[in-house]
């Protein structure tokens, strides 16, 4: 695993610029570094040493060195790929699977990217054209950022904070993204919160040559439903292609462990590491706060060496702004610092480690995805009488059980299922927002929805979270809280061949009234115990909703809604109103203070000239 970072065209210093931005990154890769410089571009390389330990520096040159690669992440059938480009005359010098993605290119051109099964982001840059290739995974599990200046040189990396030195790019806060970020809880990509500066998007590649970037999608997560697939046959098929991803994920030079909750997705993650180690964070604060107890369990039947690290408020609290510094972007999931924590811990005694992230999005795991199910005989009713009755309990001032019921009853899954995290509509974020247009958050999602038309709900609500949530989310606080504890973590779920599975199976193999994962519980149940196969899903539930009533946390949280930052974005009134709601206990708006409060947090580290 590792970082990169550069940019064309001549500036005063270059060399300097260029190693400074390196070292902004070298959590991303502490063992080594790589350079390279010609007369249009300057490259920076971070090295953590997984594979080929030896030889696997970086730059890679392909035979006569008119093309230099510089990659980060893991190609985990690049030996297979290596055997067909040998026997089709190339050359290699090195073991290792950033050679093979050169060669490759030189090979099959664009045409490689499909044939990969792994993570990656990287650039290759032809020193005779002088044009530059990027490209990104299937589902953005590594990160490329860029900025293109004056429509005729690009500055481009692995996280934004390298981007930020160059002098040509001018600093700029995009409002745009605070409005998406208030509804979704992330930056919505392909934006960023910094204007100009945008995210490669999962399964693209861009073209950039004389200046102008051409930007192109080779894979596209879509479902392709097998109506005939039987519940063995998909819980077959999940059992096998989790043999291979899990095989495949493990190849390293280094010790790699795994992180064990105490749900399903870990625990089968974990079947595969029986002897060998395992971490876990947990809180002190009740028995909904830990699972430690459920992973220790299967810890102990695996007889694993398990590790587990109890968050204190004080030491989560204290971490935020390394936490929102790392993120590049503000990013409002609590279970982000939990993150953070478990990935500390466990890189005090491996390099890398397997998780679970991306079982939820393929396979139907969130509860939410339950709704259809719920709504379906109350779905029958007139969409009149529906809207009606809506409409009169959205009257009522208070809520109420079957309130939400009704009102969500009434929407088209378009219109009431923006992603995971909902949590600003349009009118509530004009009242809230100073000097900021708001905007509907469904103008975001339509053109996922447009593309999922045909498919059951439950799946266009999991083409929808592939398409943004996990991208905007689930994957950047992974890359990030590994990273910037130095430690690579890999996602056997997230892999080609299981989508080819997953993308197959009927939405009642995934989703039913009982349960959610349906066919992975039972694929799962072949390794591991049934209580641990068959436990609900609580995501990482994390007790600020319990901090925030406390006087401490309060007063911590009170001092930024009516500080400077917050007089700059918001109507502060209206912040003091959502936090003393809370903290009387009026009502639970612990998820949207945290939201609003981690923004304030970002804003002062990456703009405290006006902070």
């Amino acid at each position: 695993m590792c970082g990169f970072c550069g940019f064309s065209g001549c500036i005063a210093e270059k060399e300097k610029l260029l190693r400074e931005m390196a070292e902004k990154i070298t959590h991303r890769g502490p063992d080594d570094e790589g350079f390279f410089e010609d007369e249009n571009i300057s490259m920076a390389f971070r090295r953590l040493s997984i594979i080929d330990l030896e030889h696997g520096s970086q730059p890679i040159f392909n035979e006569d060195k008119t093309k230099v690669l510089m990659f980060n992440g893991e190609i985990y059938n690049f030996r297979l790929l290596r055997e067909q480009l040998v026997s089709k005359g190339h050359e290699f010098s090195t073991k290792c699977d950033s050679e093979v993605l050169m060669h490759g290119f030189e090979e099959w051109g664009e045409e490689m990217l499909p044939k990969l099964r792994g993570m990656f982001a990287f650039v290759i840059y032809d020193r005779n054209t002088k044009d530059m290739f990027f490209a990104r995974d299937y589902f953005g599990i590594k990160p490329f950022y860029y900025t293109v200046l004056d429509d005729k040189n690009i500055i481009f990396g692995s996280e934004i904070k390298s981007i930020l030195l160059h002098p040509g790019y001018k600093k700029e806060f995009n409002e745009k993204a605070l409005d998406n970020y208030l509804s979704f809880q992330y930056s919505v990509p392909d934006e960023t919160f910094f204007k100009n500066i945008y995210a490669l998007a999962p399964g693209h590649f861009m073209r950039f040559s004389k200046g102008k970037a051409e930007i192109k999608r080779y894979f596209e997560p879509d479902f392709k439903i097998d109506d005939k697939m039987t519940l063995d046959d998909a819980v077959n098929d999940i059992s096998k292609v989790m043999d291979e991803s899990v095989e495949a994920h493990r190849i390293s030079d280094v010790q790699v462990g795994c992180f064990l909750s105490g749900g399903v997705d870990s625990s089968l993650i974990a079947s595969y590491f029986k002897g060998q180690k395992a971490f876990t964070v947990c809180f002190d604060n009740g028995e909904h706060y830990d699972e430690s107890k459920y992973a220790a369990e299967l810890a102990k039947e695996l007889n694993m060496d398990h590790h587990i690290h109890v968050i204190t408020p004080e030491e989560y609290w204290d971490s935020l702004e390394t936490v929102q510094y790392a993120l590049d972007q503000p990013l409002a999931d609590p279970a982000c610092v939990a993150l953070y924590f478990v990935s500390k811990l466990a890189r005090e005694h491996v390099k890398v480690v397997l998780s679970g992230e991306g079982a939820d999005e393929l396979f139907g795991g969130y509860r939410i995805y339950h709704e259809p199910l719920s709504l379906r005989r109350y779905q029958k009713l007139p969409k009149f009488l529906r809207k009606g009755a809506a409409a009169i309990v959205k009257a009522i001032p208070f809520d109420f059980k079957g309130k939400s019921f009704l009102i969500r009853g009434s929407k088209t899954i378009e219109e009431r299922f923006i992603g995971n995290a909902y949590m600003f509509n349009k009118s509530e974020k004009q009242k809230l927002l100073k000097n900021i247009k708001a905007t509907d958050p469904a103008e975001m999602t339509k053109k996922f929805y447009d593309k999922s038309k045909g498919l059951d709900d439950i799946t266009r609500m999991q083409y929808l979270d592939i398409n943004m949530w996990l991208a905007g989310d689930i994957l950047l606080k992974a890359d990030r809280m590994s990273m910037i504890n130095s430690l690579e973590l890999r996602v056997p779920f997230l892999d080609r061949e299981v989508f080819e599975v997953a993308r197959k199976i009927p939405s009642n193999l995934r989703v039913t009234n009982e349960t959610t994962k349906y066919a992975l519980r039972l694929a799962a149940e072949k390794r591991i115990p049934k209580k641990s196969s068959s436990r609900p899903k609580l995501g990482f539930p994390v007790p600020v909703r319990v901090w925030l009533r406390e006087e401490k946390y309060y007063n911590r949280v009170k001092d930024a809604f009516t500080g400077k930052i917050a007089e700059r974005f918001f109507e502060t009134g209206e912040l003091m109103k959502l936090l003393d709601d809370h903290f009387r206990g009026k009502r639970d708006n612990s998820r949207k203070i945290w939201m609003i409060y981690m923004f304030i947090v970002w804003y002062g580290i990456y703009f405290p000239e006006n902070a």
